[in-house]
């Protein structure tokens, strides 16, 4: 039986996030500034047109979960799959600084952290994809955290980064539990995703009271015809 959260981009795009998918057919995306994220149903949806018309050649999108059927003038590069963890019950505290809810005018010190540690996936619109939180150490952004993908059920940890100045002082933990107990209070439920390429990640999660609940399936999208 198949959940939500098999398909997460698509789940988010149908759901949280309808009023800023961009749609063709049964493709659905967000916009470059939000995120270079595709969805589709299912993997036996047929994309043709559809996908060209949401998709500029040259461009690369991700997937997450499920792929298509793809036609020719695509490639697609399979990576190792993620971890996908959840959480089931709230999370002892940990201790650390204040937390604050990172805004409008926060938004250059957002850019400027993710740019420097998280640069793959973020855009300058990313952070109105769900709330944002971080820790300020010395008038900086140290540490941040935030939500990106969900549904009525389900919400994703997601950019929980800490700036190198800042390394080993446990503002991950702190946030990401913080953000997690919160999340559980709201009646969602928390889940993240995580490369195995970063083992130290996956052990604070798994210190934490995440679980890995599957290893899900994680692709690049390049168009490669000229239109």
């Amino acid at each position: 039986m198949t959940t939500p959260l098999d398909n997460p981009f698509w789940s988010a795009l149908a759901s949280i996030h309808n009023s800023i998918a961009l749609r063709a057919g049964d493709v659905a995306r967000y916009p470059t500034d939000y995120a270079p994220f595709l969805g589709v149903p299912d993997a036996a949806v047929r994309v043709g047109d559809a996908l060209g018309s949401l998709v500029a050649p040259g461009e690369s999108v991700y997937l997450l979960g499920v792929v298509p059927t793809l036609p020719a003038g695509w490639q697609l590069q399979a990576f190792r799959p993620l971890a996908q963890m959840v959480c089931d019950a709230p999370l002892a505290s940990v201790e650390g600084p204040e937390i604050v809810p990172l805004g409008d005018a926060r938004r250059a010190d957002v850019l400027a952290l993710t740019a420097l540690v998280y640069p793959h996936y973020f855009r300058v619109k990313t952070m109105d994809l769900g709330r944002y939180f971080g820790i300020y150490r010395d008038g900086r952004l140290a540490a941040m955290i935030g939500e990106r993908l969900g549904d009525d059920g389900h919400r994703e940890m997601s950019a929980i980064c800490t700036h190198p100045e800042f390394h080993g002082l446990g503002y991950a933990g702190h946030l990401t539990t913080w953000l997690t107990n919160d999340t559980l209070s709201r009646g969602r439920q928390p889940f993240l995703h995580v490369s195995y390429e970063n083992p130290r990640a996956l052990g604070l999660y798994e210190r934490l009271g995440y679980r890995v609940r599957r290893d899900i399936g994680f692709w690049s999208l390049r168009r490669i015809d000229a239109g």
